[in-house]
Formats: C-alpha cells, structure tokens, sequence
C-alpha cells in the first residue's frame, strides 16, 4: 500500500502564508533542499486543494507563448474543488469527489507515496478520513501572529509518533511524525 504524506513549511504559530498567500518569510537552506530531493524521487502522486493549486499555477514559470501545463511534470496530479468543472486539465485531475474516498483508492493503487500539498482544510477532511500516514515540516522562527492555517480544527484528535527532529543551521527545525492509526 502506498504511503500518504502531508508536509510543507510553516510559521511557529501555524501559519502557511500570510493572509494574502505571500511566503516571504520562508528560509530556504542546504538542509532543506537535501530533505526535498530524497523525498520528491519516492512520490508520483500531488493531491492539492483549489486554493493551492491557484497559487502553484499563478507562480510557476510560463514558457512564452504557450499556456500553463500541470505545474508538477508528469507527476499525477488532483485537485479537489467545488468551483472549478470537474475533467482533466493539461494533465492534472479536478474533482468534487469526496477527497478521503479518492486518497484511500489511490494508496491501493500500485505506485509510489502520495504527497498532499498545500493548507489545511484539505488536510483536516483527509485526517479525518484516516489516510494520511505521515507528516513533516519544517517549522520556521517566526511568528506571524495572522495568516492561513497549516491546521484547522479536527473532530478528532489525531495521534502522532516522531520520526525525526532536526534543527537546521538558519534557526528552522524538521519535524516528523508517523500516524498512528
């Protein structure tokens, strides 16, 4: 069965993004980087919700003359939404299908992980749907006092146990966790 991971980056007091999406506050270092290219080798699978997606097409480059692709390669990509008109677009996937039924079909698919990118609210639906396996971030020194939340408020509790805690040399520290089920 496939492994489901949910990760990012975020401001100690649990924030993604400013309110207005901006990410200026993130520290980018040698550290970061090794994580990011042990961990995009063992994925062929992006879940994202609407609002991600948004900014990963508003901010990826675009070759001149020709219009946005999948902003992730070959990499199979979903989108869940409730505005946008279900199909495929350029390679990726929007749907309204209920995400926790989509993600639990594709972790008994043969493949391998699947990455869940993006904020919380898709998150929380897929917590609580019991699909997700493991979590990482890297947390940053700094407290944005407002933003858009990493974690929204769950109907259940969620246990978690460490798998790694690195500081970095920036002052940011890795965490990650297994859940338990």
């Amino acid at each position: 069965m496939r492994k489901v991971v949910f990760g990012g980056a975020s401001s100690l007091d649990n924030f993604l993004a400013r309110e207005d999406g901006a990410v200026d506050w993130l520290l980018w270092g040698d550290e970061v980087a090794d994580i990011m290219n042990a961990f995009w080798p063992k994925v062929d699978c992006i879940v994202m919700g609407r609002k991600t997606y948004d900014v990963a097409m508003r901010d990826m480059p675009k070759p001149k003359g020709k219009k946005a692709k999948n902003p992730y390669g070959d990499v199979k990509t979903f989108v869940f939404s409730r505005t946008l008109t279900a199909g495929n677009r350029d390679g990726v996937e929007i749907t309204a299908d209920d995400p926790g039924e989509v993600v639990r079909d594709l972790k008994d698919q043969e493949g391998k992980d699947i990455c869940i990118m993006g904020g919380g609210e898709l998150a929380r639906n897929l917590f609580e749907a019991g699909v997700i396996d493991e979590i990482g971030f890297n947390i940053h020194p700094v407290l944005l006092g407002s933003g858009i939340p990493l974690f929204h408020g769950m109907k259940c509790q969620i246990d978690l146990e460490l798998i790694e805690c690195r500081p970095f040399k920036n002052g940011c520290v890795y965490l990650s966790y297994a859940v338990k089920n």
